[in-house]
């Protein structure tokens, strides 16, 4: 289990979090978010990580490659983590009410608890 930073909300009053985060590598979180095939989605509940599993998108499913408007395997996460994008998906994520967060760091665990404290800074 992996215990996240406190913040702004009590555990009572967090909802359960959907949490993509870019990871074409699998190991790391990677640049490219448009391009990208592979996820690693978290589930978030009471500042608790409750699940973990890759998302591997065959080739085609990349948001560079999806029809707008069009349904798409991330559509419904709460919160999308990457080291890069560009700002059509930065629009057409926050047109689907996902908050985008751009980070430094490359492991998971320190970008997933990074997205979640800015998310409670706001």
């Amino acid at each position: 289990m992996i215990f996240l930073t406190e913040s702004r909300y009590t555990p009572q009053e967090r909802k359960s979090m959907k949490v993509a985060i870019t990871s074409q590598n699998r190991k790391s979180v990677t640049q490219h978010a448009g391009k990208c095939r592979n996820y690693w989605l978290y589930t978030v509940e009471a500042g608790v990580v409750v699940n973990k599993e890759l998302l591997e998108l065959p080739m085609g499913q990349a948001f560079h490659d999806w029809p707008h408007g069009q349904p798409h395997p991330i559509d419904g996460v709460d919160l999308y983590i990457t080291a890069s994008v560009g700002q059509g998906l930065r629009n057409r994520l926050a047109q689907n009410g996902t908050h985008v967060v751009i980070t430094e760091q490359t492991d998971l665990e320190l970008a997933l608890e990074e997205g979640l404290a800015s998310l409670a800074a706001e």
